[in-house]
């Protein structure tokens, strides 16, 4: 058998591509743009570009392919995605090469590796929830990632934490991710400002009376959410992942201190920060890719050791 996969997490900006091998290694790590303004052709192409040269740079045939795609997704067919415009595409439509190929949910392969390589290793029920752009969550459930009866499960960025409150761009008045991702803190904090291209970490750092309550206002979101999915699914902890996180104790502290208060009758789950950061989706892919390749055993044994990550234009 070969002695690596190749993996590959696709973004809307951009992909991260790896060769991984049994042992959990990262051979190789690149990067390169999602040309998702060109449609969805071009980002097929793109991908397809990119394996191949991926597995050209390993020493021999990779023994799979994974890939961590964002939208809904089976194991064989990325049925739809709405940032990347294309629907119903087929795994083996991703590669050229005649290998087995698995595909998953980004955000749910992001917490298949939490749960084997990261912050969730040996906790066989947890949530990971990364904060970026938007907010979508994996649950893990007996070690494995659940997706519900249609794929959809996991979407608690779009809990109406305020049902009366602002309009998500999905059509719901209030979702989650409305008020606590990321882009929606800066977004908000310019529109009471009147500051344009505001980033979340300056929102986050601020002192500014303003700042201080559209951060409160997520903190209080995020709060509600998890509180809402402890009672439902008494996960055994909170992971929480994506650029939003790196605020550290700014996060933690009070979103910790108000989960607490809310779970009047119980005790409130650790809150965790997610270990893999920008890796988790590769990394989960490089399983997605050993598994389609038939090997269901690898976990506690992997490693990581990146070695190379230059940008391919």
């Amino acid at each position: 058998m070969s002695s690596f996969v190749v993996a590959l997490d696709v973004g809307g900006t951009s992909m991260k591509g790896g060769l991984v091998s049994e042992s959990g290694a990262v051979l190789l790590s690149e990067r390169c743009p999602t040309p998702r303004t060109e449609g969805p052709e071009a980002v097929v192409a793109a991908i397809r570009e990119f394996i191949s040269h991926l597995a050209a740079s390993g020493d021999g045939i990779p023994a799979g392919v994974g890939l961590a795609v964002p939208g809904l997704v089976s194991e064989d067919t990325a049925v739809y995605a709405a940032n990347l415009g294309w629907r119903d595409i087929p795994a083996s439509d991703f590669t050229s090469l005649d290998v087995p190929v698995m595909l998953g949910h980004d955000v749910r392969t992001g917490g298949l590796a939490e749960s084997v390589l990261g912050a969730g290793r040996g906790v066989p029920d947890f949530l990971f929830l990364p904060i970026g752009t938007g907010i979508a969550g994996a649950m893990i459930v007996h070690g494995q990632p659940y997706g519900g009866s249609s794929g959809w499960g996991g979407e608690i960025g779009h809990i109406p934490v305020f049902p009366d409150g602002e309009q998500c761009a999905c059509g719901q008045l209030g979702c989650l991710e409305t008020y606590a991702s990321a882009a929606s803190v800066g977004r908000r904090y310019s529109l009471r400002s009147g500051i344009e291209d505001v980033r979340a970490e300056q929102v986050v750092s601020s002192d500014d009376p303003l700042a201080v309550e559209v951060w409160d206002e997520a903190v209080e979101a995020l709060s509600l959410a998890l509180a809402t999915y402890t009672l439902l699914l008494d996960p055994s902890m909170i992971v929480l992942g994506g650029g939003l996180a790196e605020a550290g104790p700014a996060l933690f502290d009070p979103v910790r201190t108000r989960l607490v208060k809310r779970l009047t009758f119980r005790d409130a789950p650790p809150l965790l920060p997610a270990a893999l950061g920008v890796d988790a989706g590769m990394l989960g892919a490089a399983l997605l890719g050993w598994r389609a390749a038939g090997r269901e055993d690898l976990g506690p044994g992997w490693v990581m050791d990146v070695r190379s990550e230059p940008l391919v234009s």
